[in-house]
């Protein structure tokens, strides 16, 4: 049983729609899980990391038994495929769940972009696959952009938290949970988008953690995983041109590693089990 709790400050938060992505996820920190980082629409990568992460059978069914599995946004633009990843996935989430496993798919900026309109990024091909037209499909209300609203932009396991940019002070200030909560209800159309999901400091583009964090970085960093109980975060976003790659004493551990075959990096995902944190895949 996975137990939903809220990190969202101040008053309750009005009751979340089921349809509404959950922002902790609070499960056992004994349990595996498997961060897999930015696919940019390349479905062959998709499913050589998740075969490598024990989550995709041979038949692309999902393989993990209780596993879970969290990618951490950017699955859309660049390549050619991102209408498969995304089906792929979200077939994925369902067949995890019967399997009492979790899928956790985020939005990342390239998600958001797209529902905002901002198709600069899309492939020839990848705008041709949607028959109703591809601004169509991820308008808020649109068919995509309902799939995207499922789709948390900040998600906390045990204690680690997943985000594709970073989570900053103001992030905390403002609730993890609001901030799922107001973009989901954009992406379905109920609502204007958030300006906290369309700054410079997003938690969706945001390079704080992810460049180069300096002294002042990590010290932010260590204070945003007190406020929220957890030991480390993950993050994807910018490319590690080594590989997944840990700042800030493993604080921050940054796992976009250039999958897809736009960028041609290397094959890796990042495990976590009894609470320690390892780099799986090709070496740099």
């Amino acid at each position: 049983m996975v137990a939903i709790a809220s990190c969202t400050r101040g008053a309750p938060a009005p009751a979340r729609k089921s349809s509404e992505p959950s922002a902790v996820l609070a499960k056992a920190a004994a349990e595996r899980i498997v961060a897999v980082g930015d696919l940019h629409g390349d479905l062959q990568v998709a499913r050589r990391v998740l075969r490598l992460a024990g989550a995709l059978d041979a038949s692309d069914h999902w393989a993990g038994g209780k596993l879970t599995v969290v990618q951490t946004g950017d699955t859309l633009d660049r390549g050619d495929e991102d209408r498969a990843v995304i089906d792929l996935l979200e077939r994925l989430r369902s067949e995890a769940a019967q399997a009492g496993g979790k899928l956790i798919v985020l939005s990342g900026n390239h998600e958001i972009m797209n529902v905002a309109g901002d198709l600069r990024y899309v492939s020839p091909t990848s705008a041709a696959a949607f028959e109703q037209g591809r601004a169509a499909a991820f308008a808020p209300a649109g068919t995509y952009a309902r799939v995207l609203a499922d789709w948390p932009v900040i998600a906390q396991v045990g204690r680690t938290v997943f985000v594709h940019g970073g989570v900053l002070h103001e992030h905390v200030r403002y609730g993890i949970d609001a901030i799922n909560r107001e973009t989901s209800a954009w992406m379905r159309g109920e609502a204007p988008a958030p300006a906290v999901i369309m700054r410079e400091d997003a938690p969706v583009w945001t390079r704080l953690y992810s460049a180069e964090p300096d002294a002042a970085a990590c010290a932010q960093l260590r204070q945003v995983l007190a406020a929220l109980g957890a030991d480390r975060m993950v993050v994807g976003h910018t490319p590690q041109s080594h590989g997944i790659s840990a700042a800030c004493g493993s604080q921050v551990w940054r796992i976009d590693t250039g999958l897809s075959h736009f960028y041609g990096g290397p094959l890796q995902l990042l495990e976590i089990e009894s609470g320690q944190a390892r780099v799986r895949g090709d070496a740099s």
